[in-house]
């Protein structure tokens, strides 16, 4: 079938290995170039004003942008995952979000100065802050990850199941389509905004966009999962799934303190909820 072909082309393990291979080179020439800018700038060969002067605050400063291209290709692995489980897909949205927070850890740290005051309540408060919550979602990123699905679609034969994954592939492709669109978007008037002096950098670009249309993604796999199973458990489970995923795109955009809070609670709420599925699951298979 034509979708299943398109999502081999784009979504399948043979282009995910081409892809893998272009970004790491991709990563490492931009960390190069960015730091070959930073070093133009220190030695006043070229001037960078306004906003866009955080992009070479310090040598550090030019782990954003690898940082960002790798969180890109971990977008492309999470619409990769949108076909399979309700569960392994969650689990790479905390990735995704898990890497976001390192990327703002390490502009924090280039953007620190040493000589201020070393209070807790100031930048470096926010900073171990962020370290916890990096911990937090660290983890359960990796409990999704070794979790096995928990999710069960009863009484459904191997034609609906079949049904159930092209109609999710499809959701894939539309998603890849509109991530593509998003990314060039979002490079393009970043670039622009630098050129101008007013490029700042924050895990808004792009990511909030994406997020939100995630989250409809997401609600569409949950409404069409109605057609094969009607057990409240499943439905319950991943439509708490998707309340993480909300609290994960409203994170995004709050600032500060605000944002540590929800990216944490996020995180609390996503153990909670696979413990929990593990745990009635194993009684519920026990029991038969």
């Amino acid at each position: 079938m034509k979708v299943n072909y398109w999502f081999r082309k784009f979504l399948g393990k043979e282009a995910d290995d081409k892809i893998r291979a272009g970004v790491l080179i991709f990563a490492v020439a931009a960390f190069v170039f960015h730091l070959l800018i930073y070093l133009l700038h220190q030695f006043d060969f070229i001037e960078i004003n306004g906003d866009a002067k955080t992009l070479v605050n310090s040598p550090l400063s030019s782990l954003y942008t690898p940082f960002s291209i790798l969180l890109t290709y971990e977008t492309y692995q999470l619409i990769r995952t949108l076909p399979s489980s309700f569960s392994t897909s969650v689990g790479k949205q905390y990735e995704v979000v898990t890497l976001l927070v390192v990327r703002d850890v390490f502009k924090r740290l280039a953007d620190f100065d040493a000589d201020d005051d070393w209070a807790i309540n100031g930048e470096l408060g926010l900073i171990l802050l962020e370290c916890i919550t990096f911990l937090i979602l660290f983890f359960t990123a990796l409990s999704y990850r070794r979790s096995s699905d928990v999710s069960e679609i009863s009484t459904v034969d191997e034609s609906e199941l079949d049904s159930f994954v092209h109609s999710k592939r499809i959701i894939s492709l539309m998603l890849f389509v509109a991530f593509l669109g998003m990314a060039a978007y979002s490079f393009t008037t970043w670039t622009q905004a630098v050129i101008d002096g007013k490029g700042g950098v924050d895990r808004e670009i792009f990511f909030s966009d994406f997020f939100t249309i995630l989250i409809l993604a997401d609600i569409l796999i949950l409404l069409l999962s109605y057609r094969f199973t009607v057990d409240f458990a499943n439905l319950a489970r991943n439509t708490g799934f998707i309340l993480s995923t909300v609290i994960l795109r409203v994170a995004i955009s709050a600032p500060g303190i605000s944002a540590v809070i929800l990216f944490t609670l996020s995180g609390i709420l996503g153990l909670a909820i696979l413990r929990i599925s593990s745990e009635f699951v194993r009684d519920r298979k026990s029991s038969v």
